[in-house]
């Protein structure tokens, strides 16, 4: 089956969209940034092998993207912006990120409810912690450290099961459920 340019659009613009958000202050240059994303997309769907590496393969335009977008701005305002090292890294496999996420959604699930909700709205939905904040009725320096302990508490669950592999800069390049039984992980 051969995806089309359409259902790449109904399965990752919104998420692309605030992946892009979260890396570019300007809304109008995020859309514009999207939409280029998705032209390539469309011009380049053909050269894409293995579809089972769709996400890894969108997610690399996009970060092109966004890379492209800074040095372009940096001609105009002659002077180089930062570019944060996620940008600047290649995502890990596919496999391994899919795997990790299978393991997070149990553990997500076993947080006490404040701290579950903040992970959602955060994370998953793709709010601020200013508008998370806001919507829970809760103030923004308490918004901040909720998701602070709400992500401590999912790192020490995840230490606990799995050991993670880390590549020079910290990102995450393998890991293996520490016991054959994990509840969480379900792999050996």
């Amino acid at each position: 089956m051969n995806l089309s340019t359409g259902e790449i659009w109904e399965q990752f613009s919104d998420r692309l969209k605030q992946f892009i958000r979260k890396r570019v202050q300007e809304e109008h240059d995020a859309e514009d940034i999207l939409q280029d994303v998705f032209a390539k997309i469309h011009t380049n769907l053909s050269s894409l092998k293995r579809q089972e590496k769709v996400t890894a393969w969108v997610y690399q335009i996009a970060r092109n993207s966004i890379i492209d977008y800074y040095r372009r701005r940096s001609r105009v305002e002659t002077q180089t912006p930062e570019l944060s090292e996620d940008i600047l890294q290649y995502a890990p496999e596919e496999d391994t990120v899919e795997e990790i996420t299978s393991c997070l959604r149990p553990m997500i699930d076993e947080l006490p409810e404040k701290y579950r909700q903040v992970i959602t709205l955060t994370e998953y939905d793709g709010l601020s912690q200013k508008d998370m904040s806001e919507q829970l009725g809760i103030s923004f320096p308490g918004a901040k450290s909720r998701v602070q302990r709400s992500r401590s508490k999912l790192k020490d669950m995840l230490l606990e099961c799995c050991h993670l592999e880390f590549d020079r800069l910290g990102h995450i390049i393998d890991f293996h459920s520490k016991e054959p039984t994990c509840r969480y992980c379900q792999k050996s």
